[in-house]
């Protein structure tokens, strides 16, 4: 663990700020503190926090890695359906047990099942589970297949590609494709998953009525805080040691990396698999907060937004995806929510709800064009700026090794 910190300097300053911010948030909220914070608010903040999670997933596989997934969002998705089969079965049960308990027979489990299944699946016309219901009943099961599923989906898909040394916009093409293949397979209503309507209601926790959703909101914001902790932590594992120097290895010159002699794909096929689970875990926590899930949250510009979040952040810094995601999600929850003041040009009155997506594509042009390090290089700025001068004595184990102007270059 010294080695980590030391290898890896964001690391405790990330800790102690999340930290500080989740207790910030708790004495602020109306569940446990002074009410300043709305509960809507704290769903907000708790949402923003699992994109960070999902944004160090792609900074990973990209920012790492050098593999520009366009379909990360798609396994975000596949997290929240996972559990949110689970979330909808265990709340209508008790509504259908609870409609059923004044019957003059007690029901049959064939009849609640029965009942269960036209509760869900009325909207489009069925009253019969299909088969990727057969789990739904048992939370620890969903729990589990929201890590099975979109991890067997990534290793399938990137042996596949990977085996085949697809690379660069080629890749990206293919991932892009599978996201969408998924997203028009989910719109239908033979998918099982209730089409267009998707998942809703999420937000009702079964068994939880008598709880508050201030207190709600606050519990699934510190599991949403504590989530983004130990993803940072386990990134910023991967990242320090040699397995790390290998990654940036195969995204800087992936052809080197195989003359010495590394599996390179293996390589790329482990952090592909990793970040897909890393990003269905988000997904599990996201949409509970969210109340509802459908394909459109799958659709290919769902990753594309991924991908523009860990740019403006500055990607190949874990800290910057975290940044880029917080501000990114911040400041179109303020445009979209009708918080921000029309702009009045005489001529032309910009209305932000409709223009915000252009100012979001202009900054990943601007921060392409003349910022690479994104918002993260100012973090880079200010830390360098608080360094020791050495003035040029040593920084290697020999005498006049790495000194301060060679360590610049």
């Amino acid at each position: 663990m010294r080695d980590l910190f030391r290898n890896t300097p964001s690391l405790p300053v990330f800790i102690a700020v999340l930290v500080v911010f989740a207790l910030g948030v708790t004495v602020l909220s109306e569940a446990y503190g002074l009410g300043v914070l709305s509960t809507s608010f704290v769903k907000t903040l708790g949402k923003t926090a699992c994109l960070a999670l999902v944004a160090i997933a792609m900074d990973l596989v990209w920012g790492y890695t050098g593999i520009l997934s366009l379909g990360h969002f798609a396994f975000f998705g596949l997290g929240g359906y996972m559990i949110g089969m689970w979330l909808m079965y265990a709340r209508t049960e008790l509504i259908v047990l609870d409609s059923l308990a004044a019957a003059p027979l007690p029901p049959t489990p064939g009849e609640i099942s029965d009942a269960i299944a036209s509760q869900i699946f009325g909207v489009v016309g069925a009253s019969d589970f299909p088969m990727v219901w057969m789990f739904a009943h048992s939370f620890w099961a969903q729990m589990a297949l929201v890590v099975l599923v979109p991890g067997l989906l990534a290793l399938v898909f990137g042996w596949l590609a990977f085996r085949s040394r697809v690379t660069g916009v080629y890749l990206s093409i293919l991932t892009q494709a599978m996201t969408l293949a998924l997203s028009l397979y989910l719109f239908q209503n033979d998918s099982g998953l209730r089409g267009n309507n998707g998942l809703s209601g999420l937000q009702n926790l079964p068994g939880a009525d008598a709880i508050p959703q201030a207190t709600i909101s606050i519990w699934f914001f510190w599991a949403s805080a504590l989530a983004l902790l130990l993803t940072y932590v386990v990134a910023a594992f991967v990242v320090s040691g040699t397995f790390g120097s290998v990654i940036r290895g195969i995204r800087d010159d992936e052809a080197r990396v195989r003359f010495l002699g590394y599996p390179v794909e293996g390589f790329k096929l482990f952090v592909f698999v990793l970040t897909a689970v890393i990003a269905a875990l988000g997904g599990a926590l996201y949409y509970p907060q969210a109340g509802i899930i459908n394909p459109a949250e799958i659709a290919p510009i769902a990753s594309i937004y991924l991908a523009v979040w860990v740019a403006i952040g500055g990607r190949g810094r874990l800290y910057g995806a975290v940044i880029g995601a917080c501000v990114v999600s911040l400041l179109s929850t303020w445009f979209t929510g009708g918080q921000a003041p029309d702009l009045n040009l005489g001529v032309y009155t910009v209305k932000w709800v409709d223009w915000w997506q252009v100012g979001l594509g202009l900054s990943f042009v601007l921060v392409t064009l003349f910022a690479p390090r994104g918002l993260g290089g100012l973090v880079d700025l200010v830390s360098h700026r608080l360094s020791p001068n050495r003035h040029g004595a040593p920084l290697g184990p020999d005498t006049g090794a790495l000194r301060e102007k060679e360590a610049e270059q």
